[in-house]
């Protein structure tokens, strides 16, 4: 699982748009399989992830609840959970007064999020643009199926500590023909650097 708090690779102009309709934060999970997201991004106020992660919110959180059991988007001010921890009053207490949830997608990789306003509630065609975008980005961001056999090759001998020069002596390529292998493995695997890709790529068991 990735966290983000500025734009995953790939994903960025529709998380650009998210912030702009959700200027108070917002968090959301990307094909969520086994309770683990294979994206995760947060722009909440510090204070409140903080507050959020360190007390287990995520095990009773009635909007988590409600996404789970539901697809579409809900006000959060409409949700007919119990709250015994009082997590929506003290998420009001950091800003995150008025909000909604949207669910989108299967439930055995399901993409869901939070998304917060401090002035007023959103509109209903606030509502249908989050879920628009969260439903594209839930397609942009399919977990990889697999690596061609030239990009397994060469994130795998980056893996084992061989150098860009080394690599491509022992594939019979330029170093530049290997570069470009590992830049169309990041892309694949939705990584920034290729550590990160190797990462993923292990994470997957695509090494």
């Amino acid at each position: 699982m990735r966290v983000y708090s500025t734009p995953a690779p790939g994903l960025e102009d529709g998380l650009a748009k998210l912030r702009e309709l959700a200027p108070a934060g917002f968090a959301l999970g990307l094909h969520v399989r086994f309770a683990a997201a294979h994206i995760v991004v947060q722009t909440y106020p510090r204070a409140w992830i903080d507050l959020y992660t360190s007390n287990g919110y995520l095990l009773c959180d009635p909007m988590v609840f409600w996404a789970f059991g539901n697809s579409g988007a809900c006000r959060w001010s409409e949700l007919l959970y119990p709250d015994p921890h009082r997590i929506m009053e003290q998420a009001a207490a950091h800003g995150l007064r008025y909000g909604a949830a949207v669910s989108h997608g299967a439930v055995t990789s399901r993409s869901f999020g939070g998304f917060a306003r401090s002035d007023r509630e959103f509109t209903d065609e606030e509502m249908s643009l989050v879920a628009g975008i969260v439903a594209d980005l839930h397609d942009r961001s399919k977990p990889p199926q697999g690596l061609t056999p030239a990009q397994r090759q060469a994130l795998q001998l980056i893996a084992t500590g061989h150098r860009h020069a080394e690599a491509a002596a022992k594939l019979g390529i330029s170093e530049s023909a290997l570069k470009a292998r590992l830049k169309s493995a990041r892309d694949r695997l939705l990584a920034r650097t290729t550590a990160e890709a190797i990462q993923r790529a292990q994470e997957h068991n695509l090494l």
